[in-house]
């Protein structure tokens, strides 16, 4: 494979204590991986990104004032929420969709894998955390409202691993219904790779915010998301004694 992979983004926002994530922010298929086997319609649905995500984190991160790292292409590549040894990190089949360009690769070949698309997000994350020194870590995706044929009637998912610090207090501001504790993934689905390997070893504050994605149809409705989980997440942070204050140095 010729030349490195541009895997992630940082976009330093602002000041504030805090680091927005989006693992599956991208649906792009870099061309040495062909297409996967998959025609534009699948390459384009919930299987390969979180719809709305990328453009959620962005809002949410300027609302916050604080630096928004992205990913860069499909998780159908690599799924970087996920260790390197999970079946589902590089996943054969989504939803009831077979991924043909994953099938069968040999143990060279994932290991390309994680040596071209992990490693270096692990190191971007990595220096990410390192320069900013935040107090907390903030991962945002989306979630299809159908899903294996079964309609998921949660919102939004205040996901998290074992540190529940900020996910309490988040749920404890919000006055929303549909805004569900480890809905409609939780720590058993395996979801929480990031928190759990990034943030609380560190000690960072932890959280996971998964939204239904037919709640992110257009930029208004981004807008009145990103209005609602800043208008939680600022009085949370405050509450678990993280301030929106100036970034330490």
């Amino acid at each position: 494979m010729d030349g490195p992979l541009q895997v992630a983004k940082l976009d330093d926002v602002g000041p504030a204590p805090v680091l927005v994530v989006c693992e599956h922010a991208s649906k792009a298929i870099p061309a040495r991986f062909g297409s996967l086997g998959l025609g534009n319609r699948d390459r384009a649905s919930h299987i390969a990104w979180d719809l709305g995500a990328l453009d959620l984190a962005q809002a949410l991160a300027s609302r916050l004032r604080a630096p928004l790292l992205s990913a860069r292409l499909s998780r159908l590549v690599f799924d970087l929420n996920r260790p390197p040894g999970a079946p589902d990190a590089i996943a054969e089949r989504s939803e009831s969709t077979d991924i043909p360009g994953n099938i069968g690769l040999t143990e060279a070949e994932r290991q390309a894998r994680v040596d071209t698309v992990h490693a270096p997000w692990v190191a971007a994350l990595t220096a990410a955390i390192d320069a900013g020194r935040p107090d907390a870590l903030i991962s945002v995706h989306s979630f299809t409202p159908v899903f294996a044929g079964m309609p998921r009637t949660t919102e939004v998912g205040i996901i998290h691993d074992r540190d529940a610090r900020l996910a309490d207090a988040v749920l404890a501001h919000a006055n929303a219904s549909g805004w569900e504790r480890n809905r409609p993934y939780g720590p058993d689905d395996g979801v929480t790779h990031t928190l759990r390997t990034f943030a609380e070893p560190r000690g960072l504050l932890a959280l996971m915010i998964e939204v239904r994605n037919d709640l992110l149809r257009g930029a208004a409705a981004v807008d009145r998301m990103a209005d609602a989980l800043a208008g939680v997440l600022v009085p949370s942070l405050a509450a678990c004694a993280v301030g929106m204050r100036e970034r330490r140095v």
